[in-house]
């Protein structure tokens, strides 16, 4: 047995993603692991049964793709995690990497497509968002605007290309255009008018087919359609489920796509015939859908996950013979705390879905309410190392899918709206007071957490509602609304403009309501705040005006600034910030320590 907490070792436990492909060589493929401490990319030659290690970056890269003759592998390339950079290629087999389209310049990533010897590249900075596209003829862009705009694909056969955009000036709800790839000329618009968005879901795989799937929320859902932008015919699929539905993959001969069917913080996948309009279910284990991807001989490839598990890839055969696909070498995860799943009234009339993770022994326990970022995301029954860590301290935890969350409809997502950081808020304050009713928490040692959006929620939650929370952890979180949208990347600034209905110039009186620093002298709970160096999603500069306010006043509180951007992909560091909050708490609880 290892001498090492179990809490450790679910963090240091090698993961896996889902590999992609080369569109002319499916036996070459790239995935990402962290099994080096430091989420890297990582290329297969399943002929050889060779992986070679492409990225050596200190800060990690996520995700990569294989180029579609096979020979090198793609993926942005930034400083030091601040998300500001280009993309690059490097050799399939490892060695330097070089500027993939040196003339589209850098930026923020906004897409990469890339289909035979022609290439779409979105990227955008403080003069706006841009396409480009580069193939035999040279690099050009094929279109510009000032509001948020990325690559949404190019047709199997390259000749069209998916623009999803926001000129109508609408970050929350885009609209789509099909431009050609070779001329920039607009050939087709799709957009459903205000309040609903259209985003691209992927082309057939069939050369020659111009059918692109599509995601609509005209109905108050996500549904899938199937949109021929040179006939404008439109095909909405006759799905009968209750949750959202996303498009998974086409079938290689693009007779059927496989659709994901989010419901209740849990993802399963489904097979739809769109010759006979019929819809099947694909079994899986219990849990939670990645991923999943269907290769030329029928081969399924996906990835699932459970609150209890560590996640798996794994694929089926069309014989059904199902197996590990890439199995991460070492030690495997110890499995955690099963998550329950539950439904609470808040004060605004709804019921809000959340599950909990309890710790042994008997209730009530100290309390935990994580809230998840985004705010356009959801929690899901999951495989969480941070979950599992404060259970292991003894914790119970709560995660709620608070207004503002995907999975639940349009007007549950919608909800914030000119009305940012007060129904979340009423939402998570209504699941602490669930539980103390139902004996599971402790009213005196409630602690309430979050990173990014839920790093916001954190610190305007201790602003205003001083008397529920006895401890606060705030990871990468908004706290000087103000200053976090005059730092922040360009596409971030559109967004808040949409959530909040304008700028902090044309709403001032909203933004300051809304910003943690506003209410920085009603906080009582001791505040941990942990924040990144090169941040471009919540600036530290505005975090480190909220700090100055706190030590101004002498309130309790830490501070602690890591060197990468908006989170750290390096598992030691993931370890040393998960040891600074559990020892934190316990400082301010008398909780256990981190054990060591």
């Amino acid at each position: 047995m290892s001498a090492v907490p179990a809490w450790q070792r679910r963090y240091r436990a090698a993961r896996v993603s889902l590999p992609t492909w080369a569109e002319a060589r499916p036996d070459r493929v790239v995935y990402a692991t962290n099994a080096s401490g430091v989420w890297q990319v990582v290329s297969w030659d399943l002929a050889e049964d060779r992986h070679a290690t492409i990225t050596d970056k200190p800060t990690g890269v996520l995700a990569g793709r294989a180029t579609p003759d096979g020979n090198g592998v793609v993926w942005f390339d930034d400083a030091a995690g601040d998300e500001v950079g280009t993309y690059v290629v490097a050799p399939f087999v490892g060695g330097a990497a070089k500027p993939l389209v040196p003339e589209a310049g850098s930026g923020w990533s906004e897409g990469l497509s890339w289909r035979g010897a022609r290439l779409a590249v979105g990227l955008s900075d403080r003069d706006g968002f841009r396409v480009g596209v580069r193939d035999d003829e040279g690099y050009r862009k094929v279109y510009a605007s000032d509001h948020p705009a990325g690559v949404g694909g190019l047709s199997r056969d390259g000749l069209l290309l998916a623009v999803s955009h926001t000129e109508h000036g609408d970050t929350i709800h885009p609209a789509l255009r099909v431009l050609d790839a070779r001329t920039g000329e607009a050939l087709a618009e799709l957009w459903d008018g205000a309040g609903n968005g259209v985003s691209p879901a992927g082309w057939s795989p069939v050369p020659g087919d111009g059918r692109l799937a599509v995601l609509a929320d005209r109905s108050g859902r996500t549904r899938p359609e199937v949109w021929t932008p040179t006939t404008g015919e439109r095909v909405a699929l006759t799905v009968d489920l209750p949750g959202e539905v996303s498009v998974a993959d086409w079938a290689p001969d693009g007779t059927a796509l496989l659709l994901a069917h989010a419901h209740l913080g849990r993802v399963e996948l489904h097979r739809y015939d769109l010759a006979e309009h019929r819809m099947a279910p694909v079994a899986l284990p219990e849990g939670t859908l990645r991923g999943a991807r269907i290769r030329d001989d029928g081969t399924l490839w996906y990835a699932y996950t459970s609150s209890a598990h560590a996640p798996q890839v794994r694929r089926r055969t069309p014989d059904g013979r199902d197996e590990a696909l890439l199995a991460p070498p070492g030690e495997p995860a110890p499995d955690g705390i099963a998550y329950t799943s539950l439904h609470y009234p808040n004060d605004d009339g709804n019921e809000v879905h959340a599950f909990l993770a309890t710790p042994p022994g008997d209730a009530p326990f100290p309390v935990v309410v994580e809230v998840h970022g985004g705010p356009t995301a959801q929690v899901t029954d999951s495989f969480d190392p941070e979950v599992q860590a404060w259970v292991d301290h003894g914790f119970a935890v709560l995660q709620p899918n608070y207004r503002g969350s995907t999975g639940y409809g349009k007007a549950w997502e919608d909800a914030l709206i000119g009305d940012p950081g007060r129904p979340e808020l009423v939402d998570v304050l209504a699941g602490l007071r669930h539980l103390v009713a139902e004996g599971l928490a402790d009213p005196a040692r409630t602690v309430l957490t979050g990173s990014s959006w839920g790093g916001y929620l954190t610190l305007q939650g201790i602003g205003t509602q001083p008397d529920a929370w006895a401890a606060a952890v705030a990871v990468v979180p908004v706290a000087d609304y103000p200053t976090a949208y005059a730092d922040e990347s360009p596409g971030l600034q559109e967004f808040d403009r949409s959530l909040f209905g304008g700028t902090p110039d044309d709403l001032p009186d909203l933004y300051r309501e809304r910003s943690p620093l506003t209410h920085v002298d009603a906080v009582r709970a001791p505040v941990l705040i942990i924040t990144g160096a090169n941040d471009t999603r919540c600036p530290k500069r505005q975090v480190d005006n909220y700090v100055a306010a706190l030590a101004a006043r002498g309130a309790p509180h830490a501070y602690d600034v890591f060197e990468a951007g908006h989170g750290s992909l390096a598992v030691d560091e993931a370890i040393r910030q998960r040891a600074l909050a559990l020892d934190f708490v316990a400082q301010h609880l008398g909780t256990p320590p981190a054990q060591r």
